[in-house]
């Protein structure tokens, strides 16, 4: 992960996108790095501009064929934009695509590998797992900086009205 966080301290704007649940994940991913500073938009939102080469683009898909997603990760490509992808297929068609690939070791509703079987529903152990690796990235890139002035700058980008 250090090569993608290195490209995210690059990047002139962060983009991020998923599907579904995934979407709300990497939504508190994007929240977070506002929090630390980063100017980060959300594909599909009215108020997302146009990407560029200087930004990047991570896509949260647990099975990494999710068709609206390939075609916005073929679209990045086109555009020679750095396409960061989490997902649990580290051979999916959005990870051929990708720049950067951030696996997470636990099955889909798409991909249901039978060792990682959960009772639970669906995407469930991908989202959640999503959720605590970003929370988890954000902790580390908070720890490579001084943690009083992040605190501080933190606080200046929390929602002010409550």
């Amino acid at each position: 992960m250090a090569d993608v966080t290195v490209a995210l301290q690059k990047a002139n704007r962060i983009f991020v996108y998923g599907t579904g649940r995934s979407l709300l994940m990497i939504r508190a991913f994007a929240m977070r790095l506002m929090h630390l500073g980063h100017t980060v938009y959300v594909v599909g939102e009215t108020n997302t501009p146009a990407i560029s080469e200087q930004d990047i683009l991570i896509i949260a898909s647990g099975s990494g064929e999710t068709k609206t997603l390939v075609t916005i990760a073929e679209k990045c490509k086109k555009l020679q934009v750095p396409l960061a992808l989490i997902t649990t297929d580290p051979s999916s068609t959005i990870a051929r695509l990708a720049d950067y690939i951030i696996q997470i070791h636990t099955s889909t509703s798409k991909t249901n590998h039978q060792e990682q079987a959960s009772v639970q529903p669906g995407g469930n152990t991908f989202e959640q797992s999503l959720l605590l690796l970003t929370d988890a990235w954000i902790v580390q890139m908070f720890a490579q900086s001084d943690i009083q002035q992040q605190n501080q700058a933190l606080m200046k980008q929390h929602a002010n009205l409550e």
